[in-house]
């Protein structure tokens, strides 16, 4: 295994399965926790990489996109499979958990038998904005999958599927996510996070598709936003296409879930907190195939 690039140990803002972690603001990248350390300290570990990136002269290329200079703090040399698992370890020491994302399309989950297979995390769909009419409507499965996982302490998170085609609809979809995670907290549910999903949707007159990347960017930003200020920890969900129409500085100022499959080792030219590395995983307790995940800790 080569040697990892510089990393921060953020083992200690990763949350345990299990463990109640509503309303938590620990930061869960490494640029969380560089800003976390303040300016000195942010000093220190980035001026190597931009010294590196710029050559003698201390200037960056002209032209181009700042992800066109990007630079992983990762060595992905240290990806390990273990059959469907998908592992990262940084000088012999394990740097990941594993998990799953699900929604109503998979149906009833048996849990305990999803626990057994070694799933440590799990992001259940709270709901959606229709395609077309956008009406909003809450998973059918969302409650029975949060409080399901929860219950084998597998740790939870959500994610709300967004066809917003402007902040104010944004707002709308925030009160209504607010609304669902707070029927689950109340049964006994904690939240690890709640990510922003927008995707473009193979169906004849979707509303949203078209909205320019500048409004994707300020729907992105509102509802992370929003979230932060009702205390949860936030994510932006997407592939690497639909993630570059972000304008630079929310892409890289909000934990990203990045989605590539059929790759040896992630190629998304910015920092990413969670890769989702197939669409196609087979775990016992699920009926349907199911999005496998690896989150960088």
């Amino acid at each position: 295994m080569k040697s990892a690039k510089q990393h921060f140990d953020l083992t200690k803002h990763a949350h345990t399965p299990g463990c109640s972690t509503t309303h938590a603001k620990t930061p869960i990248t490494r640029r969380s926790a560089i800003k976390a350390l303040g300016t000195a300290a942010a000093t220190a570990i980035i001026a190597p990489t931009a010294l590196s990136l710029a050559g003698c002269g201390g200037r960056l290329p002209r032209g181009g996109h700042p992800t066109d200079y990007y630079v992983s703090p990762y060595d992905w040399n240290g990806l390990v499979e273990n059959g469907q698992r998908l592992d990262f370890y940084e000088n012999g020491t394990l740097r990941s958990r594993w998990g799953i994302d699900v929604s109503e399309h998979q149906f009833d989950i048996n849990w305990p038998a999803v626990a057994t297979a070694g799933v440590e995390f799990a992001f259940i769909r709270i709901g959606n904005r229709g395609a077309t009419e956008g009406r909003l409507g809450v998973d059918d499965y969302f409650l029975q999958n949060a409080i399901g996982a929860a219950e084998q302490g597998i740790a939870v998170s959500g994610y709300f599927f967004s066809q917003a085609l402007n902040e104010q609809e944004v707002a709308e979809e925030v009160a209504f996510t607010l609304e669902q995670v707070a029927q689950a907290e109340k049964m006994g549910c904690s939240f690890e996070a709640i990510a922003y999903d927008h995707e473009r949707v193979n169906v004849e007159g979707a509303r949203a598709n078209d909205i320019s990347g500048e409004q994707l960017t300020r729907n992105a930003a509102a509802f992370c936003d929003e979230m932060l200020m009702a205390g949860y920890n936030t994510l932006i969900y997407g592939n690497k296409r639909d993630l570059l129409r972000l304008e630079y500085n929310t892409l890289t100022s909000y934990p990203i879930w990045f989605a590539e499959y059929d790759v040896n080792e992630p190629t998304a030219p910015f920092d990413f907190v969670i890769w989702q590395y197939t669409n196609s995983g087979a775990i016992p307790g699920i009926s349907t195939r199911v999005d496998l995940n690896m989150w960088l800790v």
